[in-house]
């Protein structure tokens, strides 16, 4: 159930391109809440408002942010359209975009064609926290390489949440952020992963997409109940695209659960029972039993796809050169270094296939 508190907000943190971060003062103390002023008007310091405080009471990592519902002395303006792509459908905060798919946008006799994309490589990836550290492992290899993000809605519907995102499109590792399914907030909107991708390529002319969820991830310890069931789903959308597939695995030294130590039961589960087109598989290189595990547990994937074996001498300090924060599952760069030199590996092989 919900939980509901009215505030008024003390001072203005930091802001980002669509989100500000606040504190508020509640009857309980102050608490740090985050608004999307496109949603829900922009808060200034003084002003009254609403807030969704269910993840900040649950204590929540990544969404633990009280959230503003509403500023109702500052109201954002009705938007004033084309477009009418509902997202967040029927939720309070359903959100009116203009999709690149649909009649009205620009875009739409170029998607209404297009069927394929060209062999361009699509990575996929569990986790938000691997976009990074894919793009430092391409980029390492094929700097100025041209790269589209898709986001899916397994995790943050608002890609305004990303920081990383963010800083990663102002600097111009991104070309564009590409929101599909309930997400919303991109560079260019879209319905499906497959008018995502085909936006990414057609749209944004990237050379490469990197598909994820938003930042967030739910799971369940379950073998099937997990937000990234979606990776392979991905998979199958870039082949029948005619894309490349390259699924990144999702490794880690740093978390001791069995089911995610060496590669996450995750991965395997996706790439292994859900992704039905074949795929490149970077299999990291890495030195020791932990990398003994690691080749073991990706054998399992070889029934299906490619494992492509990727060194990764010089991975490390191209990670250490990351233009925004290497953090997963609360951990940083050295505290579970196998998980972002696995993402990098990614990268380096996809960049090999632009060549």
């Amino acid at each position: 159930m919900i939980r509901w508190r009215k505030g008024e907000v003390v001072r203005i943190r930091r802001e980002w391109p669509g989100a500000v971060e606040l504190d508020v003062a509640v009857p309980e103390g102050e608490c740090r809440a985050l608004a999307y002023p496109p949603l829900v008007g922009r808060p200034e310091p003084g002003d009254e408002v609403l807030l969704n405080t269910t993840a900040l009471a649950m204590g929540l990592g990544t969404g633990g942010y009280a959230m503003v519902v509403a500023v109702p002395n500052r109201l954002p303006q009705d938007p004033v359209g084309p477009g009418h792509l509902v997202k967040a459908r029927y939720t309070p905060l359903q959100a009116t975009v203009l999709g690149a798919d649909e009649q009205d946008s620009p875009h739409h006799d170029v998607l209404r064609e297009a069927d394929a994309l060209d062999d361009m490589p699509v990575v996929v990836a569990d986790l938000h926290s691997a976009l990074a550290p894919i793009l430092c492992g391409l980029y390492e290899a094929a700097p100025g390489t041209r790269v589209a993000y898709v986001m899916q809605d397994g995790g943050a519907l608002p890609v305004w949440f990303s920081m990383a995102a963010a800083r990663l499109r102002e600097i111009g590792w991104l070309a564009g952020v590409v929101t599909v399914g309930q997400a919303f907030g991109g560079d260019v909107e879209a319905v499906t992963v497959h008018t995502g991708l085909l936006a990414a390529r057609h749209v944004l002319e990237a050379d490469v997409a990197i598909v994820t969820q938003g930042p967030g991830n739910l799971g369940t310890g379950t073998k099937w109940g997990f937000s990234g069931v979606s990776a392979g789903e991905a998979v199958n959308a870039a082949g029948v695209l005619r894309g490349r597939p390259v699924a990144a695995l999702r490794v880690s030294e740093g978390d001791r659960r069995e089911r995610h130590y060496g590669v996450s039961h995750h991965s395997l589960t996706a790439y292994g029972r859900v992704a039905l087109c074949p795929a490149d598989v970077p299999v990291p290189e890495l030195p020791g039993d932990f990398g003994e595990r690691v080749r073991d547990q990706a054998e399992l994937l070889a029934v299906r796809h490619r494992l492509v074996p990727v060194p990764v001498d010089g991975l490390h300090e191209a990670l250490r050169g990351s233009p925004v924060k290497l953090s997963t599952m609360g951990r940083g760069l050295e505290e579970d270094l196998a998980y972002f030199v696995a993402s990098a590996a990614a990268g380096r092989l996809t960049a090999s296939l632009l060549a």
